[in-house]
């Protein structure tokens, strides 16, 4: 499902409002993290994600990686932070705009 840039604009207003809840440090993306970022997925279906400056990975690698793996779409990188999205299968709580 691609998103329109109306889509990802909400989603980005949403998201500036978040802290994120994982960091990615110097091990950079581990088997851990991703489960990790699965499980939240189970409660959030907008998730901020903020790699460390001691990470020698490019964030948007990351962001890319991780949403692969967790069947997400990445909704914005902005420097060390990005933003994750994967609606809920049944009664998704955002409503994105057509």
């Amino acid at each position: 499902m691609a998103m329109t840039s109306r889509q990802r604009a909400y989603l980005k207003s949403l998201a500036s409002n978040l802290s994120p809840i994982f960091q990615v440090g110097k091990a950079s993306l581990t088997p851990e993290i991703t489960e990790a970022v699965q499980e939240a997925f189970n409660n959030n279906e907008l998730i901020k994600i903020a790699v460390l400056k001691n990470c020698a990975d490019d964030p948007r690698e990351i962001a890319e990686i991780i949403g692969e793996r967790t069947h997400s779409q990445v909704v914005q990188v902005i420097g060390k932070r990005f933003v994750l999205y994967k609606p809920f299968k049944e009664n998704p709580k955002i409503q994105l705009p057509k």
